[in-house]
């Protein structure tokens, strides 16, 4: 869904400080008491749980009461679930919509970039092209480096902009240089072709051993056929795939 698979970690840690000192019984209270931000962190507790307590049906039930009490990022972790379906809801594109659009117009910068894949998929609403470079654009602007790279990549590509690859470099850099790492791959490509900047092999084999670090199996090919060496996770990576 997003570039950093650790996003939904900071989350709670952002979330759970504080008054409740990540303190599982202490969020429950709360939730049970009617509050948005602690039903929001234990649904994600139990979304993303690795062990015992891991429970989708219980996760959905608590980002629902959150995202119905008008908490922005429940709103889009509950479109999340719609979207792509587990044990509490169906798949249900359209429903997934709705709670993006919801996220999105709060100003919460993940709904407005799934919002935007929405509209590029055609999925749960008609595909328009403009309409989803527009909540990429929005979600970009601040700061959301899943957003940035996909708003790049419109611009690389000519979807729902006309074609700049300087533009498109632009903004798969700002979002390379937070770590995402599909735009340090792109970011490699983008120097190793000379496309929306000077051609520069060294520059595109930096970018490209960032992608590789980052365990970005594409990045390992690459530097694989160049004939530079790689570690041995990355070697690993590129044996399995990404």
């Amino acid at each position: 869904m997003r570039c950093s698979n650790i996003a939904w970690l900071v989350a709670i840690g952002l979330l759970a400080g504080g008054c409740w000192n990540n303190d599982l019984v202490k969020i429950r209270k709360a939730a049970e008491q009617g509050d948005a931000k602690a039903q929001c962190v234990l649904g994600l507790h139990y979304l993303h749980s690795d062990g015992a307590d891991k429970d989708t049906a219980e996760a959905v039930k608590w980002l629902s009461k959150s995202a119905e009490g008008g908490y922005a990022m429940a709103q889009n972790y509950l479109g999340m679930c719609y979207e792509h379906g587990m044990d509490g809801v169906g798949r249900d594109a359209v429903e997934a919509v709705k709670w993006y659009r919801m996220a999105a117009e709060q100003g919460d910068a993940d709904g407005q970039s799934s919002l935007g894949g929405c509209y590029l998929r055609g999925a749960g609403v008609g595909r328009d092209d403009a309409e989803g470079v527009k909540w990429y654009r929005k979600a970009a602007g601040q700061g959301c480096e899943h957003a940035q790279y996909l708003l790049g990549r419109c611009y690389l590509i000519g979807i729902g902009v006309d074609k700049d690859a300087a533009e498109g470099v632009k903004w798969v850099r700002k979002s390379a240089e937070q770590g995402c790492a599909q735009a340090l791959y792109v970011l490699s490509r983008c120097y190793y072709k000379g496309l929306g900047v000077d051609k520069d092999d060294a520059e595109s084999v930096k970018w490209w051993h960032k992608a590789v670090e980052q365990g970005y199996g594409r990045g390992a090919e690459w530097l694989k056929a160049l004939g530079i060496p790689l570690a041995k996770d990355a070697e690993l990576e590129l044996e399995f795939g990404d």
